[in-house]
C-alpha cells in the first residue's frame, strides 16, 4: 500500500521556509565603511551586519531590515546612537533616516568626512580586485569636492540637476525607500539643483503616472520632465510653475516619445553647447562635465596631429574636447551604442570633420573599424565597467595614455586589473565627489604602459 501523501513531504531542508530575523535588534561596535553606502559591523555571535545610518568606530543598536538564519549577511539600519562619532552631524533632510528615503547614504556625516569615507572605498576597492596601494596607482587618497560644493556641516548643496520622483498610489510624488519599491512621499529634495526644485514636481498630483523624471540643464533655460504612465494609464496635462518640455516612456516598446516641447536640452561644458536628445546620459552635477573634461586632458595631454579614440562617447563630450586640441591633422573616433545620442554626437560635432562617430557596443564595433593603433584614448563606461574584452584589445593599440573615467570603484579596480594584464599601470588616479551626500564618487586614472 502506498504511503499517504504529505502537502509538505517534497520540501527539503534547503528549500524549506527559513526564519527571517528582519525586526531583531543588536548592540555593535561599528567596523569599516564598506562598498554601497553601509559600514561593516558583527553581532556577538560573529554574524555580519551591513549597517546604514551608521559611522565606523559608533556604538549603536541596529535593526535587521533584510536577512535570515541562513543567510551569509544580514542588512540593518542603525536605530538608536549609543556613542557617536565625531563626524556625526544631524540629518539635514527630514525625509533621510532608518526606513524613509534612500536617495541619500551619508546625510549624518560631516562633509570632509562624506569624502573621507568614499576614498576609504576606493582605496579597498583597488586594494582588494586590483591589488594597488594608493602610491601604485599614483592617488594621493583624497576626494575633491566640486567647485562651490564646500558647505558647512548641517547644509546640503544643491547639485542634482536630474531627479526620478517616483508616484504612489495616491499619485504623490517622492523618492523610493533603499531596496524598496515603497514610495517616500516628499515636498521637497534637499540635493535638488535650483532649476529642479523650480518646475514644482511634488506639489502636484500625478493621477495614472509611475514616474517622473524631471531634467533641468545647465548652461540654458531648458526643462524637461519624463513621464512614465502606468500600465493603461492616461497621459495628464502637465501644468508646472515653468515651462517644460514633456516627454512619455510608451508602455509597449519602453521608447521615449516626445508630447509637447523640444525632444532635447542645451547643455553648457567645454565652451561649447551641447544637444541632450530625448533624456539621453548627461553627467547630473552642474560642474561634472567641466571637471572631468579638465582631468581627462590634464592626463593625457593630447598632442597635434594624434590620433584618439572616444569609446563609450555618449552626446561627444571628450570626442569634442580631444579634436579641438589634436587639431586638422589629428583624428578622433567615438563609439557609442545609443542610437540617440549617436545622433546627438554628430549634431554636436558637426563643426569638426575630423571626428567620426560609430554606433554600436565598443567591444563589437571597435575590432570591425580595423584600427590597430592609436596615440590617446578615453573610456568612459557604464556602472559595470568596460570589462575583460574591451580592455584586451584597448592595450593592443600601443597608446601612449590612455584615460579611464569610472563612476563605480569597484567596476575601475576590476578593469585597472586587466590593463596590466595588457602591459598598462596608472600613472596618476584622481577622485571626485560630484555626488555628494551618497556613496557613489567618480574617478579618472590616467594609464601608459609599463616601460
Amino acid at each position: 500500500m502506498a504511503a499517504p501523501f504529505h502537502p509538505w513531504s517534497h520540501l527539503t531542508m534547503q528549500n524549506a521556509p527559513q526564519s527571517s530575523l528582519v525586526g531583531e535588534e543588536y548592540e555593535v561596535e561599528v567596523g569599516p565603511v564598506a562598498h554601497g553606502g553601509h559600514c561593516i559591523a558583527r553581532t556577538e555571535s560573529g554574524r555580519v551586519l551591513f549597517v546604514r545610518h551608521a559611522l565606523p568606530g559608533e556604538r549603536v543598536v541596529v535593526k535587521v531590515t533584510e536577512g535570515e538564519e541562513s543567510s551569509r549577511f544580514l542588512r540593518a539600519d542603525a536605530v538608536r546612537v549609543i556613542e557617536a562619532s565625531k563626524d556625526r552631524v544631524e540629518a539635514p533632510c527630514p525625509y533621510a533616516g532608518p526606513g524613509k528615503c534612500g536617495g541619500c547614504d551619508w546625510q549624518h556625516a560631516k562633509p570632509g568626512a562624506q569624502r573621507r569615507l568614499k576614498g576609504e572605498v576606493i582605496a579597498e576597492q583597488l586594494r582588494r580586485l586590483a591589488g594597488l596601494t594608493p602610491e601604485e596607482a599614483g592617488w594621493d587618497g583624497t576626494v575633491a569636492p566640486a567647485p562651490g560644493d564646500k558647505v558647512p556641516a548641517g547644509e546640503v548643496p544643491q547639485w542634482r540637476t536630474r531627479v526620478q520622483y517616483a508616484v504612489d498610489e495616491q499619485g504623490r510624488a517622492g523618492l523610493r525607500r533603499h531596496r524598496s519599491h515603497e514610495v517616500e512621499a516628499i515636498d521637497h529634495c534637499m540635493i535638488a539643483a535650483p532649476g529642479v526644485s523650480e518646475l514644482g514636481v511634488e506639489k502636484r498630483t500625478w493621477p495614472q503616472i509611475a514616474s517622473v523624471e524631471a531634467i533641468a540643464a545647465v548652461g540654458s533655460q531648458d526643462r524637461q520632465v519624463i513621464l512614465t504612465p502606468r500600465p493603461g494609464g492616461r497621459l495628464p496635462i502637465v501644468e508646472l510653475d515653468k515651462p517644460v518640455s514633456v516627454l512619455r516612456i510608451g508602455e509597449k516598446d519602453k521608447a521615449v516619445h516626445r508630447v509637447h516641447g523640444r525632444p532635447f536640452v542645451r547643455e553648457r561644458a567645454a565652451d561649447r553647447t551641447w544637444r541632450v536628445g530625448m533624456g539621453g546620459f548627461w553627467q547630473v552635477h552642474p560642474k561634472a562635465a567641466d571637471v572631468l573634461v579638465e582631468a581627462v586632458m590634464q592626463g593625457l595631454m593630447p598632442r597635434k596631429g594624434e590620433m584618439a579614440l572616444d569609446l563609450y562617447c555618449g552626446v561627444g563630450l571628450f570626442a569634442g574636447a580631444l579634436a579641438e586640441r589634436v587639431g586638422e591633422k589629428g583624428a578622433v573616433l567615438g563609439i557609442e551604442s545609443g542610437k540617440q545620442a549617436v545622433e546627438d554626437a554628430r549634431h554636436n560635432l558637426q563643426d569638426l570633420p575630423r571626428v567620426r562617430i560609430e554606433q554600436g557596443k565598443v567591444e563589437q564595433v571597435l575590432p570591425r573599424t580595423g584600427i590597430t593603433e592609436a596615440d590617446i584614448v578615453v573610456l568612459d563606461p557604464p556602472r559595470a565597467g568596460a570589462g575583460k574584452k574591451t580592455v584586451e584589445y584597448v592595450s593592443g593599440l600601443g597608446a601612449r595614455r590612455i584615460a579611464y573615467v569610472a563612476c563605480d570603484p569597484a567596476a575601475l579596480a576590476r578593469d585597472l586589473a586587466y590593463f596590466r594584464e595588457g602591459g598598462y599601470k596608472p600613472r596618476t588616479l584622481r577622485a571626485f565627489d560630484l555626488f555628494p551626500m551618497t556613496h557613489h564618487v567618480e574617478c579618472v586614472a590616467i594609464l601608459e604602459p609599463v616601460k
